[in-house]
């Protein structure tokens, strides 16, 4: 028995230096590993390219929003003080950011109850960070379903490579069984590494929003300070 072991490790390892061999001949290239991938590699490769659009495209969209200008609240003040509010709303208007569409709502609701402006200017911040937020749901979606399609590729892999050696009898071989080993694991390493780009992205943009987030509630405790300082 322990002879008949022996004898099939030996056999394997023999097969498998030889599809060693027989890949580096062929040169194992990504686009070869990625076609013995099988079907399962489309929807990973589907999953990349939406991860990596949703990354570079909300990274584009937060760095614009995170860019303040330096004489913005000092002019902003400076019209309130002086009573030319209607200066304060064209220059809040006149600047594409998140913080000037927050203090132009608090512009308009000058004449109302402290708690009613403060309200309204949170509500437009909940809409820009909404707004920043977008796509990160289907980020966090890919960064944990990439790696299960992997998988799943990597179980459909071993039922090939075991129903082909079913079949082969007693006189299977490495070789036969190179198409479900591959289909296994070149899914379960792309599965992989989409997930770790897809889970660093929303990791990454996460925390850029969390700094957005923290300036526009600044800008807005010193607006609202603006409001009570007396006449």
């Amino acid at each position: 028995m322990l002879a008949s072991i022996c004898t099939i490790l030996a056999d394997v390892t023999v097969g498998a230096s030889s599809a060693v061999a027989e890949a580096t001949a062929e040169d194992l290239t990504l686009w070869n590993m990625a076609v013995k991938g099988g079907w399962i590699m489309i929807f990973l490769l589907l999953f990349s390219i939406t991860a990596v659009y949703i990354i570079i495209e909300r990274a584009l969209a937060i760095r614009k929003a995170a860019k303040e200008d330096a004489s913005f609240m000092n002019e902003v003040k400076n019209f309130v003080k002086q009573g030319e509010i209607e200066k304060a709303h064209i220059r809040c208007q006149s600047t594409d950011s998140p913080i000037a569409r927050m203090i132009d709502k608090g512009l308009s609701r000058l004449n109302k109850d402290m708690r009613d402006t403060r309200e309204a200017i949170e509500n437009v911040g909940k809409l820009e960070v909404a707004n920043l937020e977008k796509g990160l749901p289907m980020l966090a979606t890919i960064s944990s379903v990439g790696p299960m399609v992997g998988f799943l590729g990597t179980v459909l892999g071993m039922i090939t490579a075991f129903y082909d050696m079913a079949n082969a009898g007693g006189n299977f071989s490495i070789a036969m069984l190179s198409n479900g080993i591959y289909t296994a694991m070149v899914t379960t390493v792309a599965g992989l590494i989409v997930g770790v780009i897809a889970m660093l992205g929303y990791n990454i943009l996460t925390a850029e929003i969390g700094k957005v987030v923290n300036m526009m509630e600044l800008r807005t405790t010193e607006f609202m300070d603006l409001l009570n300082e007396p006449a």
